[in-house]
Formats: structure tokens, C-alpha cells, sequence
């Protein structure tokens, strides 16, 4: 999760929104990425779609075999791709800024975890207190 969060911050610093994710498989990070949306002037670099895409194409079994992390619940897209790919676990650094498509994941068999880390929530937090016009586009208001 640390990775993750590193890659949050990175998104923060780049004058983005701070959501990173990493994609672990073997113990090994094989893709990690962070929310680009400001930076790209893309609509789905969030951070697990970044995070996919930096770990490029894989074999099924690496995907199936792979633990995703986190730092925000993951949105209806991001959820999507994790579905796809069947990932079979995700580990949520917080859910208390924005609840995603947590019950559709275990509806569909992938274990969920949330960590309720206070260091993502308030990084969130006063992301969202500060640059509300980014967030509620990020998130499709």
C-alpha cells in the first residue's frame, strides 16, 4: 500500500488529484500509476486504469493471479477493468471520502479489503476542501 500511497502523492505534487494504485503480483509490483486526468486532459487515467496500463500487457494468469491496491474505493470504470482482468483481490486504502463499486466487486467474487487509512483520508479530505471543481469532475458531477 505504501507504493501506492507514493504514487498518490506524486499525483498531488503534479498538480493532480491524489489517487494511486499499484497492481502486485508475486510480491512484485508489475504496474503502478496514479490519477493523470490534469495532467493527460484524459477522462479515464484514473489511478487503477494508470496502473493497468503501466503494467501493459500480461498473460490472464498474471492478472488472475495479482492483488490490486488502492488509495480511494475504485469508481464504476475503475471496477470495470479490475472485473475484466479478474482480479481476485483489492485492497482499499480508504472508502470514507468516496464509496466505489465495493458491493459489485464482492458480488462478483473479489475479496475486498479497507484499510481506513487516516494519512489517505485526510489527503483526500482537504483535496476535496481545496479543489472541489476537480474532484466533482473526476467523479462525474
Amino acid at each position: 500500500m505504501q507504493a501506492a500511497i507514493e504514487e498518490a502523492k506524486k499525483g498531488l505534487a503534479e498538480g493532480g488529484i491524489p489517487i494511486g494504485s499499484v497492481i502486485v503480483h508475486n510480491g512484485k509490483i508489475i504496474g503502478r500509476g496514479h490519477n493523470r486526468r490534469i495532467q493527460k486532459g484524459s477522462p479515464i487515467l484514473h489511478g487503477e486504469m494508470d496502473a493497468f496500463e503501466n503494467a501493459g500487457r500480461q498473460p490472464a494468469s498474471v492478472y488472475r493471479n495479482s492483488v490490486l491496491y488502492t488509495t480511494l474505493s475504485p469508481c464504476s470504470m475503475c471496477s470495470g477493468a479490475i472485473l475484466l482482468y479478474e482480479i481476485p483481490k483489492v485492497i482499499i486504502a480508504e472508502n470514507v471520502n468516496f464509496l466505489g463499486e465495493e458491493e459489485l466487486l464482492k458480488s462478483r467474487g473479489v475479496k475486498v479489503e479497507v484499510e481506513n487509512d487516516e494519512e489517505c483520508i485526510g489527503m483526500m479530505k482537504k483535496f476535496i476542501e481545496d479543489r472541489s471543481e476537480l474532484w466533482n469532475e473526476d467523479i462525474g458531477e
